[in-house]
């Protein structure tokens, strides 16, 4: 057994396989177009046949490491799928405001990027959660359902959920997920805590802004004492 590892980075235009023996040492380089409709098909073909031109057998690859600008891309040309935003009513505007931090400090006109999500596809839901988790406004649901339906009827292709303190405590974002997803089972939905399961809301809005998850399986919470 050799001990290969493997690197994949998908790009736009091209996928690259490299495959690196540490103990040669040797490179095994390969390239491949990068096939938008499924990045795997490419990935695959450029695996197959490296490992065939090289003679590799597939169990001497004990690492693989893969990486993709593709998902850069799309946020920087802005090309990713149509998303709305829900949220704990009062937090419509904090992935707008964010932390208020400027890269020219002393410019007075300065204009910041506009948000991934514009605030027309923003939408509040009446919900909250204490610091600790605890359930503090219970989670209206036919609420939630009336903002998701005007959502699917401005053409949004995919929902980001993130809900105040959800990081200590995920029900109210589980919940929203699971409704959604029954009524409308073609739309890509997701949640903060799946991302970012951590305290401050502009982060984990934002990482959820930049996300499509096309499924989501809700996970069992124990909570914990404050």
């Amino acid at each position: 057994m050799r001990n290969l590892s493997l690197g994949i980075d998908i790009g736009d235009t091209f996928t690259d396989i490299v495959i690196y023996d540490p103990n040669a040492p040797e490179v095994y380089i390969s390239k491949e177009l990068t096939t938008p409709e499924d990045l795997s098909i490419a990935v695959l073909s450029g695996v197959i046949q490296l490992l065939s031109r090289e003679s590799i057998k597939p169990k001497d690859i004990v690492r693989v490491v893969h990486a993709t600008t593709v998902f850069t891309n799309a946020l920087i040309e802005r090309k990713g799928a149509k998303t709305g935003l829900i949220t704990t009513q009062g937090f419509r505007d904090g992935l707008e405001i964010g932390r208020e931090r400027k890269y020219e400090l002393y410019d007075l006109f300065i204009q910041m990027p506009e948000p991934l999500i514009p605030r027309s596809l923003r939408r509040e839901v009446p919900e909250r959660l204490g610091e600790c988790g605890r359930v503090e406004i219970p989670l209206d649901e036919t609420k939630l359902m009336q903002e998701v339906d005007d959502l699917f009827r401005c053409g949004v292709e995919s929902i980001a959920v993130v809900f105040l303190n959800s990081y200590a405590n995920p029900v109210h974002e589980n919940r929203a997920v699971v409704l959604i997803s029954e009524k409308y089972p073609d739309l890509a939905v997701s949640a903060s805590f799946e991302v970012a399961p951590e305290i401050r809301e502009y982060e984990r809005c934002r990482l959820r802004s930049n996300t499509s998850l096309r499924s989501f399986h809700p996970k069992p919470f124990i909570p914990t004492m404050c």
